[in-house]
């Protein structure tokens, strides 16, 4: 039985998913279904976490707009997420950043990451 969930899994993963961590501020494109209208809606924030692996990792996303912060959770491998782009490296040091969710203006930052 093991087996053959691993084999129907590795069937759905992506073949490519970029590499991105928790501190990051990425841009996803998401597929909106609207009646019998398909569009893709871009959401760009901070990722302030990662969570579990394989087929079922999620990455939640937090941005502020207009003064209300908002935060979305999507799975990594689903086909509803048409690309993930990393706009700017982070430099934190931890892997959940829920700190950030009672933070406000240029407290709420994530300092950047340079190479």
């Amino acid at each position: 039985m093991n087996e053959i969930i691993k084999n129907i899994e590795a069937a759905q993963l992506k073949e490519t998913v970029p590499s991105f961590n928790v501190g990051d501020t990425v841009r996803v494109s998401a597929k909106i279904k609207e009646g019998n209208r398909e569009r893709i809606q871009v959401f760009e924030g901070t990722v302030i976490k990662r969570q579990n692996g394989g087929l079922r990792e999620t990455f939640t996303v937090r941005k502020n707009s207009n003064g209300v912060g908002v935060e979305k959770t999507w799975p990594l491998h689903s086909p509803v997420v048409e690309n993930i782009e990393v706009i700017r490296r982070g430099k934190v040091r931890r892997a959940k950043l829920n700190y950030l969710r009672d933070r406000v203006g240029k407290a709420a930052k994530v300092k950047e990451l340079v190479k």
